[in-house]
């Protein structure tokens, strides 16, 4: 665990977006964790006579059409879309890893079979994919997780696939062998700990990317239904009252800086990850 927090630390000390990343997702992560105790008012209630205040000291990002004040919403929702956009990821990552180093170690008929099935589902357009889905089971946060988790992992799968191909003929997996350790153990604990790296630096750069996913498709009314705080929703809120700007202006911004988070601390890990990149940030 020394080591590990020894590497992050000399990481952001040598790459500035990945510092400014950690920051900005770390802040969004405690107030995720944190929202039931920290926001000021409560995100669901309503007060006709305090509708569309602009921002003041009173209601720091204003209030809505209901009187509701869009700061408390703003923390709030990031306990969904945040928790949506992780989910999303960790067990899209879960899933196509095992599926794809499934195909990827057995080889011949077995991979042909299970990559044929992964590329029917990456053959329909992603976002439409996952529309369709979730217009099918009906509006729910559970529906659209369901629909972005089957959009999601045959990108891990395809990726783990082809890791594993290319680390499966090392000697070290050859000696397991020899051994007699068997398959399901080789994969666990010869091939997977050598060929997760990669997939671990996609998930972090996906994470901004199902947030966005998640928060586009809740602005379509895919996703968290009304009164419930989600950033997609009070931006699509925010264009029905164009007029009052502040409505879907802060929880767009919150949108942005976890993407823009999200995507830096990914980028910083595959530099770091890459011996051919990592000379030059020594450097």
């Amino acid at each position: 665990m020394k080591t590990v927090l020894r590497a992050l630390g000399a990481l952001m000390r040598k790459n500035v977006l990945f510092a400014a990343g950690a920051v900005m997702f770390s802040l969004w992560i405690g107030a995720a964790l944190l929202a039931p105790v920290i926001v000021p008012r409560d995100p669901l209630a309503q007060d006709l006579s305090v509708r569309f205040q602009p921002p003041s000291g009173d209601y720091w990002f204003g209030t809505d059409g209901f009187g509701r004040d869009i700061f408390s919403r703003v923390l709030a929702g990031s306990r969904i879309s945040m928790t949506a956009g992780i989910l999303t990821v960790v067990i899209a990552l879960g899933l196509g890893s095992i599926y794809g180093a499934s195909a990827g170690y057995m080889g011949g008929v077995p991979d042909e079979i299970l990559m044929r099935l992964s590329e029917l589902v990456k053959s329909f357009p992603p976002l439409v994919l996952a529309m369709l889905i979730a217009a099918t089971a009906g509006p729910g946060i559970g529906n659209t997780l369901v629909a972005m988790v089957v959009v999601w992992w045959p990108n891990y799968a395809r990726v783990m696939r082809s890791v594993v191909i290319a680390v499966k003929e090392r000697e070290f997996v050859d000696t397991a062998r020899v051994i007699g350790l068997g398959n399901l153990r080789i994969i666990f604990s010869e091939i997977f700990p050598n060929a997760v790296g990669t997939v671990l630096v996609m998930a972090a750069l996906d994470i901004g990317n199902a947030i966005l996913t998640f928060a586009g498709m809740s602005f379509l009314g895919l996703g968290a239904s009304p009164p419930t705080p989600e950033w997609g929703a009070m931006v699509a809120d925010g264009v029905e009252n164009f007029s009052y700007w502040w409505i879907s202006t802060f929880p767009g911004l919150a949108i942005l800086s976890v993407a823009l988070g999200a995507n830096f601390v990914g980028d910083g890990l595959r530099d770091y990850l890459d011996p051919r990149l990592r000379g030059t940030m020594q450097g």
